[in-house]
């Protein structure tokens, strides 16, 4: 399940360093290629939905999330006992910890057009960019040069309802204590101070879970930092 602003073929390498194990279905969820655009009433259960029907339609027992993909994945483990889940930094916010403050300039900045100012402002919010003029420069020319700054370009309005989703879905982190499959938590040391907090939160909320932190890795270690290397610690 890929993270916001992740496209399905982000997850090529990962899939691939799998598929001598696993055989991989990688989805591209809602708002991206022929997938369904997010409706009017787009939530957290229709993401859910999807992700079960992929794992009723090939049998599969195990899911992995990426970020947003990781919520989606533990709240697909609250509706149905898995062999596994696997999430990498899960967009989970337990009291207060994922910034979503950044949310309303986010939404001015794509209602005026400014496209690239609005994804260094996101990515920056969140700790995953540095800001200013020269970056923002350097986006704006990904975005309208190249075919994965256009691609990008395009899900940047998805980020809006997925992170109002994470925001719904704030809690004390007791709603997790129920999910009885085994989860592995994985992270960076590389990753934003934030999500590095957060992670113990997540884990001591959820009975049979492990926690693996990687010094080397960031927040994009499955689909750029080093995929072969996170589909070891699937792998193991």
């Amino acid at each position: 399940m890929p993270g916001t602003t992740r496209r399905a073929r982000h997850y090529a390498a990962l899939a691939d360093a799998l598929s001598d194990s696993y055989t991989v279905h990688v989805v591209e969820r809602r708002g991206r290629g022929r997938s369904p655009a997010q409706s009017p009433d787009y939530g957290l259960d229709q993401e859910v939905t999807d992700a079960l029907d992929v794992l009723t339609e090939t049998g599969s027992r195990q899911i992995f999330g990426h970020s947003y993909g990781g919520l989606v994945a533990l709240h697909v483990a609250l509706r149905t006992d898995l062999d596994r889940v696997i999430a990498y930094e899960p967009a989970v916010s337990i009291d207060g910890s994922l910034p979503t403050a950044w949310l309303p300039r986010y939404e001015q900045l794509l209602a005026e057009g400014r496209d690239a100012r609005a994804m260094v402002y996101y990515l920056h919010a969140l700790g995953f960019m540095p800001s200013g003029p020269v970056v923002t420069a350097a986006v704006w020319a990904m975005q309208r040069f190249t075919a994965e700054g256009r691609a990008i370009r395009e899900v940047l309005p998805t980020v809006v309802r997925e992170l109002i989703v994470a925001r719904e879905m704030e809690s004390d982190g007791g709603r997790y204590a129920t999910i009885t499959s085994p989860v592995l938590l994985l992270g960076g040391g590389r990753s934003p101070a934030y999500i590095k907090e957060g992670m113990p939160l997540i884990l001591a909320t959820i009975p049979n879970a492990k926690l693996i932190v990687t010094p080397e890795f960031d927040h994009n270690a499955p689909d750029l930092g080093d995929p072969a290397a996170v589909a070891e610690l699937i792998r193991a």
